[in-house]
Order: C-alpha cells, then sequence, then structure tokens
C-alpha cells in the first residue's frame, strides 16, 4: 500500500491516472492532504463513497496523533509527543512569538548522531520520517490549537540533513501554495555538521536558514561531545557554512550549548570568536537542559553572560536563548524515552 501525503503533485498525479480518474482529482485530494491535513481518506467529503474505498484499498495517510500533550504554565508553550502509523513516537514544541506561532518538527525517530548532552538518542534511532510524518506534526497542531503555524524549526528528534531526501521534499511541499504555504525562508535547519549535507542543501537553491550545533571550539573538545565530529572536524564544518553563506546569501546560526567546567571558559569564547569572524555569523548560546542520564551542569548566569560580552567584544553577534516550556521539560527526545521504556 502507498503513503499517499508523500507524493509531490506531480506523483500524485500519476497515480490519478493509473486509477483512471479525471485530473481535477489531483487538486481536491491534494488539497485535503496539504491544506486541510485530513487524517483519514474517508474526511475527503466532496469525493463519493466509492472513489474513497478505491483510495482506501491503495493508500494510506502517515498521521501522527496526539499521544501526550503538554501546555506550559508559564509561557503557553505546548509539547506533544506524537504517535506514528506503526507505534513509533516523536516529539514537536509549538511556541509562540511577537510574529506568530512556530513549531519544532522531528524528522527522524531516534538519532544516530549520540551527542553527549541530547536526549534524542538514548532511546536508540529506528528509522527516517517520510515527508508526509514531518508536515503532519504541523497539521495536527494546528488542528489541535486552531492557530496557523508560521515558521518551522527541525530541531526535534533526529538528524534532519541524515534524512536529506525526505527532508527536502516536506520543505518544498509546505512552501508549495496548494497547502501550508510556509515560507522558505521562515524554515530553519538545524545540523550537528553533515558536511556533504550541507553541500547538498547549499545547491538546492532554497533559501531556508542553516544553524549548526556547534557547541566547542577545539577538536578534542567536540569530538568527547559530539562523536560527529571525528569525521568532518569543526574547521571542516564552519568552512562549509561560510561557503553556505557566501553562495546562498542566508546568515548561518551556531548553536552553542553552555556546560559548567567543560565548553564555559574565556579561552572557549575566544577561540570561537576568532574562528567565526568575517562573515556575519550569529552564535545563540543555550544553557544545556537537564537531562539526567546525562549528569551535565548549567554554567552560571555570571558566567553565561561573560561568555556572550567576550564574544560580542571580539565582533560577533551572540544571544541567549530564552528558555520557553522550562516546566514541562519542552526539549526534545526525553517523552519518547519514557514512554518506550515504560516508565
Amino acid at each position: 500500500m502507498t503513503e499517499i501525503k508523500s507524493l509531490t503533485f506531480d506523483e500524485l498525479s500519476d497515480e490519478i491516472s493509473k486509477l483512471n480518474l479525471p485530473k481535477f482529482r489531483t487538486e481536491q485530494i491534494y488539497r485535503w492532504l496539504h491544506k486541510e491535513g485530513v487524517n483519514s481518506l474517508d474526511e475527503m467529503t466532496n469525493l463519493s463513497k466509492d472513489l474513497r474505498a478505491k483510495l482506501c484499498e491503495n493508500y494510506f495517510i502517515a498521521t501522527c496523533e496526539i499521544e501526550d500533550k503538554y501546555v506550559s504554565k508559564i509561557d503557553g508553550t505546548v509539547k506533544y509527543l506524537f504517535r506514528l502509523y506503526d507505534g513509533e513516537y516523536v516529539e514537536s514544541v509549538v511556541m509562540k512569538y511577537k510574529y506568530g506561532y512556530t513549531i519544532c518538527i522531528s524528522s527522524q525517530v531516534g538519532c544516530k548522531m549520540g551527542c553527549k548532552f541530547c536526549a534524542s538518542t538514548l532511546a536508540g534511532f529506528k528509522r527516517n520520517l517520510l515527508s508526509a510524518e514531518m508536515e503532519s506534526q504541523i497539521h495536527s497542531a494546528q488542528n489541535d490549537l486552531g492557530v496557523r503555524i508560521s515558521h518551522i524549526v527541525m530541531m526535534g528528534i533526529g538528524e534532519p540533513l541524515d534524512n536529506y531526501d525526505n527532508v527536502v521534499k516536506f520543505m518544498r511541499t509546505v512552501n508549495d501554495e496548494k497547502g501550508i504555504n510556509i515560507s522558505l525562508r521562515d524554515i530553519t535547519v538545524s545540523t550537528c555538521g553533515v558536511v556533504p549535507g550541507i553541500f547538498r542543501l547549499m545547491d538546492e537553491n532554497i533559501p531556508v536558514t542553516l544553524t549548526l550545533s556547534l557547541h566547542a571550539p577545539f577538536d578534542d573538545m567536540r569530538s568527547k561531545m559530539m562523536p560527529v565530529n571525528d569525521k568532518w572536524g569543526v574547521d571542516e564544518i564552519i568552512s562549509a557554512c561560510k561557503e553556505y553563506a557566501q553562495k546562498t546569501s542566508r546568515r548561518v546560526s551556531f548553536e552553542y550549548t553552555l556546560i559548567n567546567g567543560v565548553n564555559d571558559s574565556e579561552a572557549c569564547a575566544k577561540a570561537l570568536a576568532e574562528k567565526l569572524k568575517g562573515f556575519g555569523a550569529h552564535v545563540n548560546l543555550i544553557p544545556v537542559n537537564d537531562v539526567e542520564e546525562r549528569g551535565n551542569v548549567r554554567s552560571s548566569d555570571s558566567v553565561i553572560n561573560n561568555f556572550k560580552d567576550t564574544l560580542k567584544s571580539l565582533g560577533i553577534n551572540a544571544t541567549i536563548r530564552r528558555t520557553l516550556g522550562k516546566d514541562i521539560n519542552a526539549s526534545c527526545g526525553q517523552l519518547r524515552r519514557k514512554k518506550k521504556s515504560g516508565d
């Protein structure tokens, strides 16, 4: 049986032709899938019952059903645990800003990258998400909250550039004016540094924002925190980001999680500034999340502010990320791990 929501408009048109249906059915069905975000083919009410039955015999929709939902009493941030069609789980977070609603979505069930400060890898990697499953996270959240989501951050469970083809297909689909119609400039792709993926993305001619999870300016330090660094080191990754910024004319952001006594020294700040100078980079400083199994300790406010001030004094734009959903553990990976372990 074919998953229908992951088909492009042209692919769907080919399927409609195989069923000997008129061409106008393609636009009808595509709208139901991508504009309305239906969870079932039976919800396509302007199609006859016979046609819906025929579709059900050949296709299914990869939906994301809400398993658990948590709403922050502090700032209204909403965290979802979604159950997928095969019984696996992923997480998404919806955040409200002055400009509207942003969703942080997952791109994989689990993660292979093994970063030492992250909960996403603890329950193991299972599979890539289909483009439909990424889009369904948005539809499920919008339908549940009754809002329009205008910005997407691919920073949930998984490494987006390790699921490259599905991720690019997803971004093109949500940008389609016949669907959700979210601007590519309002999509951010976060990577731990999969260099071949950065170069491929650079050649796609889609103006998304690239964010690199860097977290250390030295190879020995970063390799202890992020095994991916053994394959693509700090200088190689930053060089790729500079090329991305130059070719796409899009600013690259760098995420830097501050861990007490590990990567928060003035020497680290100075080395980071030296490596990032000269191409308009922005550093987003993140106090480390409390993940019980990781044992990392958050840097003090004074150390975090000193790190930021050092970067700024050396010409690097830096901000401290505002913590949203603190009372609901809004960072991704923890709900899936608990659900899979039966906690």
